[in-house]
């Protein structure tokens, strides 16, 4: 099947709600990354309620906050989500034993702890759930990179990566979260990224 992605961009690149409907009309095995961020129960409300049962994969680098773990399990349990967790392959309190605290982003040994928490799951994920669309929560207001992003593209594994609030602003996320009752979490943070503005290299080999 050939896509002409940029005519799909223009014609629903700022209708998330459409978007994520005409990803899931393609006919190909659908998953949705989170990682429980703020504002992250805005785009798996819109799965869901396309598609209740949409495997929700999750990677969990062990690192979350507190109050990340139970806004995970709030949301979960409120969406009914089919939430599919995939972990490091040594524990947070195995590699600490070993090799002591999280690496600061300046130490020759951060690219290598982000290749074991986050990296190595995902890669991971995507061989055992082999999905022929990925939805992904992506803003352009994150980062740079992001901003030169659209909200379809395709992967050099034929992956199809769908952004669907991709030109969403804090307020349009806001607004839907209240819209529909949903929570949200603000105490967040990633080890492997360190800066809000920072990229933990994920997004740009995949």
């Amino acid at each position: 099947m050939s896509l002409n992605i940029d005519e799909i961009n223009e014609r629903l690149g700022n209708d998330p709600q459409a978007l994520v409907e005409w990803a899931l009309s393609l006919d190909k095995r659908p998953i949705c990354t989170t990682n429980f961020r703020p504002f992250e129960a805005v785009i798996l409300h819109m799965v869901t309620q396309a598609r209740p049962d949409i495997p929700i994969v999750w990677m969990d680098s062990g690192y979350n906050t507190p109050a990340t773990y139970q806004f995970a399990d709030e949301v979960s349990q409120k969406l009914g989500l089919n939430r599919i967790l995939y972990l490091p392959l040594r524990s947070r309190a195995h590699r600490e034993a070993v090799e002591g605290p999280t690496p600061s982003l300046d130490d020759p040994r951060h690219e290598a702890f982000t290749k074991e928490v986050k990296l190595e799951p995902f890669e991971r994920a995507l061989r055992e759930t082999n999905p022929g669309v990925w939805f992904t929560a992506l803003r352009a207001s994150d980062t740079a990179t992001r901003a030169q992003m659209q909200p379809v593209s395709i992967n050099q594994d034929g992956l199809i990566k769908v952004a669907p609030v991709l030109h969403w602003s804090s307020k349009d996320m806001h607004d839907y979260l209240v819209k529909h009752d949903l929570p949200n979490n603000f105490d967040y943070f990633d080890p492997t990224k360190g800066e809000e503005t920072r990229e933990c290299g994920l997004h740009l080999q995949h």
